[in-house]
């Protein structure tokens, strides 16, 4: 009873977030739902504000500033005149032929170089918002073309990345995150490949029905004018600030950080671990002093610089608790006994095949969690040693199956209620009707499709 309730709530809350409720709403409802349904009605309220509450807390806590200074340096990005600016260099240089590759790419290097794809998006949408209002390309494609560039090949496939998904099977695998390179490169060119081909024909497919940018609230309130209202910035001042963010972040990460002893902080602050923050911390000291560069660089030129920063902070609150709702949801569910049931007829599938089997239990377990580093975790934590086991039993490289716990983990991870796709609609101003369909497509198919592909390679010839 329990696992059938876990079914129907997730399900109830992918049809409802797909038809516009909020998640603020649905997750606690749809994880009441489950508990109830599951036969622990008496314990419902020590769920809600101790399971449910405690781990949107600790989201809420632990990222709330990572949110709020991406936001923030979003905002400050677009009404400085600095994405303006961009957009107008790349429209000049390229033509209106490669704006999609162009916002991809932008994604890919930022997520790539280090820069956490919430902050992306953050960064990213205003630059990408302009660019696709010049060349007439539908809103409604820009969600799918940030995911295209940062939820996927560069957070799972390419070799050293410094997402988190691929540092999680390192310590069960004793591999590293260079796993698989030459896979792991394939897997890169399938899935950027096909999400461009796709993109590119959503695009065509638009343009001869004439659609256009489409109707939207920026435009209401004025803020797509590109009348000239805000004064020319210099394009090495507006790329400046993007500049900064990835080359603070991996000084500061790679360099700074771990040449200083940090151990007085560890004698200071009971059970805080300096090495397990600094990639926080350095993102977060990135982002203002970007925000800083913006502020002072254009200080004569601001309409309403009061406004611009107020605008920044409030934007942040919504995606910050739309995702750590969605995070709620997911802690309730892990901790019901259907989840066990699910877990372990999903981790104990295909024992012949180790490859398929930890493909299905990445794939299921992050669906189910909306996470793809949650389910990953999950899995490994509780079979990490077995999977080993078999893999070298079977004669399969432990790369191999580090390769394919990452690439399964970053396709079902993005099902509607996932917090990833949540927040990224909601800077981009959409729903999941206008856009979820083209991110749907870019994030699980294709990543599934690159993920058969190298099962298979990987099955004959081996890693490499």
């Amino acid at each position: 009873m329990s696992t059938l309730a876990i079914v129907v709530s997730l399900i109830l809350l992918i049809l409802l977030a797909y038809r516009g409720l909020t998640v603020l709403l649905l997750a606690p409802l749809m994880a009441a739902l489950a508990v109830i349904l599951s036969g622990d009605a008496a314990f419902l309220l020590p769920i809600y504000t101790d399971t449910f509450m405690g781990a949107l807390g600790n989201f809420a806590i632990q990222f709330f500033p990572l949110f709020f200074l991406g936001a923030l340096f979003g905002q400050l990005m677009s009404d400085s005149g600095a994405a303006q600016t961009i957009a107008n260099a790349i429209v000049n240089k390229l033509g209106t032929h490669h704006v999609v590759l162009t916002v991809v790419m932008a994604c890919a290097i930022l997520t790539y170089g280090g820069v956490s794809l919430f902050v992306v998006a953050f960064a990213i949408y205003p630059i990408s918002r302009e660019l696709f209002y010049r060349t007439d390309i539908p809103k409604r494609l820009i969600p799918g073309t940030i995911a295209l560039g940062s939820f996927t090949f560069t957070m799972t496939a390419l070799p050293g990345t410094p997402a988190i998904q691929n540092a999680i099977p390192i310590p069960y695998y004793e591999t590293n995150s260079f796993a698989a390179p030459g896979l792991g490169i394939i897997a890169g060119l399938i899935m950027l490949g096909l999400g461009m081909l796709y993109l590119s024909l959503q695009v065509k497919r638009a343009a001869a029905n004439a659609e256009g940018y489409g109707r939207h609230k920026e435009q209401e309130t004025g803020n797509l004018d590109t009348s000239g209202t805000t004064p020319d910035m210099p394009l090495v001042l507006a790329i400046a600030p993007l500049c900064m963010v990835i080359g603070l972040n991996a000084l500061l990460t790679y360099f700074m950080f771990p040449s200083l002893d940090l151990s007085f902080i560890s004698d200071e602050f009971e059970g805080v671990t300096p090495s397990r923050q600094t990639g926080l911390w350095a993102i977060l000291i990135a982002l203002l002093s970007a925000s800083i560069w913006l502020v002072v660089s254009r200080w004569k030129y601001w309409a309403d610089l009061k406004g611009t920063v107020n605008k920044g902070c409030f934007d942040s609150l919504l995606p910050i608790f739309n995702t750590a709702s969605v995070v709620g949801y997911g802690a309730v569910i892990a901790g019901l006994t259907g989840f066990t049931v699910i877990r372990d007829a999903v981790l104990n599938a295909f024992p012949g095949n180790p490859l398929i089997s930890e493909a299905m239990a990445m794939s299921v377990l992050s669906g189910l969690t909306g996470s793809s580093s949650g389910g990953l975790s999950i899995a490994l934590e509780t079979l990490g040693s077995e999977y080993l086991a078999m893999a070298l039993e079977a004669g399969i490289d432990p790369e191999l199956m580090h390769r394919v716990a990452t690439l399964a983990a970053g396709g079902m991870d993005t099902l509607p209620h996932s917090g990833a796709v949540i927040t990224l609609l909601t800077i981009c101003g959409l729903t999941h009707r206008q856009s979820y369909g083209h991110v749907a497509m870019v994030t699980i198919v294709l990543p599934i499709a690159a993920l058969i592909s190298v099962i298979t390679l990987g099955t004959l010839f081996g890693s490499f």
